[in-house]
């Protein structure tokens, strides 16, 4: 049997794993894998311009096609430039495979030129990592790497490839099957447990169904859809939940917790049964452990067993994949009385309606209403920040419309790469990016992906001059003290002590999108909103930035107040 490199092995193993693209960042320790990759046709080598922007690219081409988002970057810089985006992915349970470079074995060690333990580096947000440390073992890692990162909870799996390694002569066999002792991650539900959680629901006065993100990551969303219709029973989701059930469905109650809604929360707090879907009950959800559903049994069903009872105790723990428990439940479930239970969530909505104020000035909710208005299909990508929180309050989602956005690490820069990641896996559905002034800057070197790409993402930049997220909680808690947030701010404010500022802002996003060679328009009214959609849907060869100019009074968004109660609710700012 003619013997190859681990270079060829590795490239034979990614087309065994049906991989589709690769995103990857070349360096001095991945040339040679670079230079195999360049002798083949059936992988699509996308290059984008940072490390970090390329994992959340790997990231949301994995969140929106079901499939293992794929990255390679070099050894040093480039492997420590993944973290950010390794703990994206880990948080929001995104199955990704990322290999780096690695100087050779008789180096680690001995602080060699770009060489860092990226292992130890990114144990903690990593599902799996490892250095292959010998040429028989290669295969085999690749292979456990790709099934340790789709199955149980997904998560990103790093696999460090040293250069030496990769050079030497072995078997051009690739494993067909894993088994891995130690990890056999649970594929079937506990019938009895699952019958005793539905006893439980069916007895309920006040039941009510929580859908976290793992319905979606599960695409559990249609027979979740049926369970509820058929039980009956009110929805609220946490925010990587939304969409687990159409946001117009009148059984949706709304988002729970600190960015969600009156009527949301207040069905938690008063609830009997609350029967939880994939939902790790982050702090953002729960508040106050000891006030959270104080009056409910609680039932817990995810696939990873450390997720439950972690936070809070549960009555009745499943674990199971989201999907295959819920279909598990169509099964069982029945319809049950809820209607006075139903009217009494009503009430809660028309007492504590979420929406905002009608006013003269441009919103983010009428950029918003416009999105729902003229796309009946898209993937919607946010960035992190106050826009963030509007799109996930505001934004219709069904099985035609969906979000992807950070959600456990809250990671700013994540929506333009983000986009463009979703387009590529996604090339005949309209892509939306919305993002912040201050995040669009964090990976704003993307344009030039996109751009050389031909991806048509329409990219919306709502700028209102200010890290608007933070500035928000400064004007509620620190006394309009608004330190570090004007984006206009530099020598000249420090000079007449904060109180002028340039008057142009920069940079001039639509210059800017012109020197990429994509599409720029600037929104100032209303009006304008709706013609410039429609422009930016022409622009079918390259991505289009609208820029929304607002006023940084009229970007806010709902919220609880951290430590209060829900009477402390601010409805409008």
């Amino acid at each position: 049997m003619k013997q190859i490199t681990g270079n060829k092995l590795f490239v034979k193993a990614l087309k065994e794993e049906g991989v589709e693209v690769l995103f990857g960042y070349p360096g001095a320790t991945t040339i040679d894998i670079s230079d195999e990759l360049y002798k083949q046709n059936n992988i699509d080598i996308v290059l984008p311009r940072h490390e970090q922007a390329l994992v959340h690219e790997a990231d949301a081409y994995a969140r929106t096609t079901g499939k293992v988002g794929v990255c390679l970057v070099t050894s040093g810089p480039g492997a420590t430039n993944v973290v950010t985006g390794l703990a994206t992915a880990n948080y929001d349970s995104v199955p990704l495979v990322c290999f780096t470079g690695q100087v050779a074995r008789y180096l680690i060690g001995n602080d060699a030129f770009q060489e860092v333990d990226i292992v130890g580096i990114t144990r903690s947000i990593t599902k799996y990592g490892v250095t292959v440390r010998k040429r028989e073992d290669l295969g085999r890692i690749i292979k456990e790497a790709f099934y340790i990162a789709r199955t149980g909870r997904p998560g990103p799996v790093l696999v460090d490839l040293p250069k030496d390694v990769m050079c030497e002569l072995g078997s051009p066999e690739y494993p067909k099957t894993v088994n891995i002792r130690g990890y056999k991650p649970n594929t079937s539900v506990h019938i009895g447990q699952l019958k005793k959680a539905i006893k439980v629901l069916q007895k309920a006065k006040r039941p009510l169904f929580l859908a976290g993100g793992g319905v979606n990551i599960a695409r559990a969303d249609e027979i979740f859809t049926q369970v509820v219709e058929k039980t009956q029973v009110p929805v609220v989701t946490t925010i990587m939940g939304r969409g687990a059930i159409p946001t117009d469905h009148p059984l949706f109650v709304g988002n729970l917790g600190m960015h969600g809604a009156y009527a949301a929360n207040m069905a938690v707090s008063n609830c009997d049964v609350l029967f939880s879907i994939g939902t790790r009950f982050n702090d953002r959800i729960t508040g106050k452990l000891h006030a959270f559903a104080p009056n409910a049994q609680i039932i817990h069903i995810d696939i990873d067993t450390a997720s439950i009872s972690r936070n809070i105790q549960v009555d009745i723990p499943i674990v199971a994949d989201a999907k295959e428990a819920i279909t598990k439940m169509a099964e069982y479930v029945t319809e049950q009385n809820t209607e006075k239970w139903l009217g009494q969530i009503q009430a809660w909505k028309e007492e504590h309606p979420l929406n905002m104020k009608d006013r003269k000035l441009m919103s983010p909710l009428d950029i918003i209403s416009e999105i729902n208005r003229q796309f009946e299909e898209a993937i919607i990508v946010t960035d992190v920040g106050q826009h963030q929180m509007l799109v996930t309050q505001y934004a219709e989602l069904n099985n035609k419309k969906h979000l992807v956005t950070s959600g456990g690490l809250g990671t700013m820069g994540y929506g333009l790469p983000g986009a463009i990641g979703a387009k590529i896996g996604n090339p005949d559905i309209p892509v939306i990016a919305i993002s912040g002034d201050g995040g669009m800057q964090m990976n704003i070197q993307e344009m030039a992906t996109a751009v050389l790409e031909e991806l048509p993402v329409i990219l919306c930049i709502f700028n209102n001059e200010y890290l608007g997220m933070v500035r928000q909680w400064q004007k509620l808690f620190y006394g309009k003290r608004y330190s570090m947030t004007n984006l206009k701010s530099g020598a000249l404010s420090r000079r007449t002590n904060g109180e002028e500022f340039p008057l142009e802002y920069v940079p001039d996003f639509v210059k800017l999108a012109e020197s990429y060679g994509a599409k720029g328009i600037r929104v100032m009214n209303k009006e304008e909103i709706a013609p410039a959609f429609e422009e930016a849907k022409k622009n079918t060869k390259a991505p289009t930035i609208i820029e929304f100019i607002i006023d940084p009074e009229e970007m806010v968004y709902p919220m609880i107040k951290p430590g209060g109660t829900l009477e402390d609710m601010i409805m409008d700012c």
